[in-house]
């Protein structure tokens, strides 16, 4: 069996994921070792892993990104980011296009060194690198060595093509109606991006491994030997690239613990209240929109008699405290799979975890897309079956209980068959279809 590193960035939605794939391959017979940085060693002691400390950047996530402590300018880019988000789609995409720079080419000669020295340490088989984590894409193909891509969210992540770009959504919901000349200026900023990066990356390995073949297009990057989708294959997706086999896994989420004691507690008393529960989760980044947190309760309070509400509002717990009672519980954070076992609906911001967490669960969502490829998955959820979408800037607390009513009243028979097929794959038929790929690489190697 292989020597495995699984390099992840520091954030919690990427983390988790790739530390339950770093699991599962141990699992299966590899020795495995999780790279991230410090404050996620945790992960790694959950899966039974070795760990590296290992920072790819400056940026960072551990689960609430309010709470997390950035410096100056990382805290300020974030209030940006969330400032963008209030104005609209393309004004969020466009703040994250002008912050990638930062983001994800922070410093790749450290990046390079670090990794030099842990392979010369451990002599790992394998890497497993998750796709956003570019940086170390680019080490990788610098030192020549073996690695598979780990794609955390929207399959579209990986480039299917030249006219694909990183930073455009390749759909939109019905919900989210762009100014197509804002369109026009976001497509222009992700092409601009697309150009730099890929200089960027031909000038970085000219200097670093001028024996290597040319990274070619930077966002295009990716393994040509296997990407790991964490995420179901819907027939509609883009084809991706030619070459390495896709593996789609469904879902990345370890088995859902059981609730504890108090949170069995907590669900007790508001089925006192409610025949119904939601659970409110927008993410560890886009808690921090209270203002929706607050539409989205109030709506149900008022609208929705006999449901309650479990709302994960981050650091606007406080803010949000005067919402809590008999039929809502108010929390920093939830134990989101946990609860999903346990409720009749969910509404998320379109983040690939919750999207395939609920599929797992069966569980319906109302999906309200902000940024990233938040707008891609709220279209696979609404084409698929799985939830209905609607604009978190424009909705009103009137707009909720309609949108749950109609989640409920035409409970698409399609999600049933989508959560068997998501439930029949996840992290351990993933881990056993790369070791397969492992094999046949070392073997020919």
């Amino acid at each position: 069996m292989p020597r495995v590193v699984v390099v992840s960035p520091p954030f919690l939605s990427h983390a988790q994921p790739l530390a339950v794939l770093a699991g599962a391959l141990r699992e299966r017979g590899a020795d495995v070792h999780f790279a991230c940085a410090p404050a996620f060693e945790h992960l790694a002691r959950r899966a039974g892993t070795g760990f590296v400390p290992l920072s790819v950047t400056r940026n960072a996530n551990t689960g609430v990104a309010e709470a997390t402590r950035q410096d100056a300018r990382e805290a300020e880019r974030l209030r940006e980011f969330l400032d963008a988000t209030r104005e609209g789609a393309v004004a969020a995409l466009l703040a994250q296009a002008r912050h990638r720079r930062a983001d994800m080419l922070a410093d790749p000669e450290a990046v390079l060194e670090a990794l030099r020295t842990t392979h010369r340490r451990l002599r790992p088989d394998w890497y497993v690198v998750d796709q956003l984590s570019y940086p170390v894409t680019l080490a990788l193909h610098c030192l020549g060595v073996p690695y598979a891509t780990f794609c955390p969210g929207h399959p579209s992540y990986v480039l299917s093509g030249p006219e694909a770009w990183f930073g455009l959504p390749y759909a939109w919901p019905d919900a989210v109606h762009p100014d197509p000349e804002a369109l026009e200026e976001l497509s222009g900023a992700v092409r601009a991006n697309d150009e730099a990066f890929t200089r960027l990356f031909a000038a970085f390995a000219r200097e670093h491994a001028p024996a290597r073949p040319a990274p070619g297009r930077a966002f295009a990057l990716s393994s040509p030997h296997a990407v790991v989708h964490a995420y179901p294959q819907l027939p509609w997706l883009p084809t991706g690239p030619e070459g390495p086999v896709r593996l789609f896994a469904g879902h990345m989420a370890a088995p859902a613990a059981a609730l504890d004691a108090q949170w069995e507690a907590r669900l007790k008393g508001l089925r006192r209240s409610a025949a119904r529960v939601v659970l409110v989760a927008l993410g560890t980044f886009l808690s921090a929109r209270d203002d929706v947190l607050r539409t989205v309760v109030t709506g149900v309070l008022e609208g929705l008699r006999d449901t309650a509400v479990v709302v994960a509002a981050g650091e606007r717990t406080g803010a949000l405290a005067d919402l809590a009672g008999d039929r809502v519980v108010v929390v920093p954070s939830v134990p989101q799979q946990a609860l999903l076992e346990h409720v009749d609906a969910m509404v998320h911001h379109g983040g690939g975890n919750s999207f395939t967490e609920c599929l797992r669960a069966g569980v319906p969502a109302l999906v309200l897309p902000f940024s990233s490829d938040q707008f891609s998955v709220a279209h696979d959820a609404q084409r698929s079956g799985a939830g209905v979408v609607r604009d978190p800037n424009t909705l009103t607390s009137d707009d909720v209980p309609a949108a749950l009513d109609a989640l409920w009243a035409d409970m698409d028979p399609r999600l049933t068959g989508l959560t068997r097929a998501v439930r029949g794959r996840g992290p351990g038929w993933a881990a056993e279809e790369l070791l397969a790929v492992m094999d046949r690489g070392v073997a020919g190697a």
